[in-house]
């Protein structure tokens, strides 16, 4: 279970040291040779991921980390774009766009805000599917206001396949 917490100094941290993890991410994929990403042989055709021993409710956390970091920023647009790429899957980035033109809102947070922190856990598995659930935080104080998405990624890829409240 990973959180976020709202704090000034050590937010503005977590911002710059997520901003540049998930930049150099994006670089290392975007720097594999045209060769590598060049099926081999028919078990290559499938998507091939690294960090794909990693727990999916972590990969889902990693990614609401940095891109609520992402929107939150200034110039985090192409950033936000980038994290959408790369954890999430074609269908669901259509689906997204689709909802958000409807919605006029982020449809990764169903939100038009940004929350104040996040939390991930783990949920059930199924059929080639994970499911999650993030609390994203949208007040502090003595009574926070929560909302809660689940969160489906598919097992094989680890790409994140679905968001619904």
């Amino acid at each position: 279970m990973l959180q976020l917490r709202n704090a000034q100094g050590p937010r503005a941290r977590r911002l710059i040291g997520r901003t540049l993890l998930a930049s150099a991410l994006l670089t290392a994929v975007a720097a594999l040779p045209a060769a590598a990403a060049t099926p081999q042989a028919p078990a290559a055709a499938a998507s091939v991921r690294s960090d794909l021993n990693t727990p999916a409710y972590q990969q889902v956390a990693h990614f609401y980390g940095a891109y609520i970091d992402a929107v939150s920023a200034e110039d985090g647009g192409q950033l936000a774009t980038a994290l959408r790429t790369f954890y999430l899957t074609p269908r669901l980035r259509s689906e997204l766009n689709t909802w958000e033109q409807r919605n006029h809102a982020d449809g990764v947070l169903r939100a038009q805000n940004t929350p104040l922190a996040f939390r991930v856990t783990p949920d059930d598995s199924a059929a080639g599917h994970t499911w999650s659930t993030v609390r994203l935080t949208w007040s502090g104080g003595e009574h926070p206001t929560y909302s809660y998405l689940t969160v489906r990624s598919d097992l094989r890829t680890g790409k994140i396949s679905g968001i619904g409240d």
